[in-house]
């Protein structure tokens, strides 16, 4: 399932990056690997914010839709 669908303060493992190439790097570069672990930490007007890799990072809804966890 993608991300914007995980609820706020559930830890979930990354299992796909999708999206271009260009997409994909951006986001690997930002911590969002395959077998990572990131946590919804809110989810505000088709923004989120998320941590991973000990880090907070903010990515919008089009964003979050590329990458599927479970």
């Amino acid at each position: 399932m993608p991300l914007t669908m995980v609820n706020a303060g559930e830890p979930t493992v990354i299992r796909k990056v999708g999206g271009k190439e260009e997409t994909r790097r951006f986001l690997e570069n930002l911590g969002f690997v395959v077998g990572g672990t990131v946590t919804v930490v809110s989810a505000i007007g088709g923004n989120m914010i998320v941590n991973v890799k000990e880090s907070r990072v903010a990515i919008g809804k089009d964003m979050a839709n590329k990458i599927q966890v479970g």
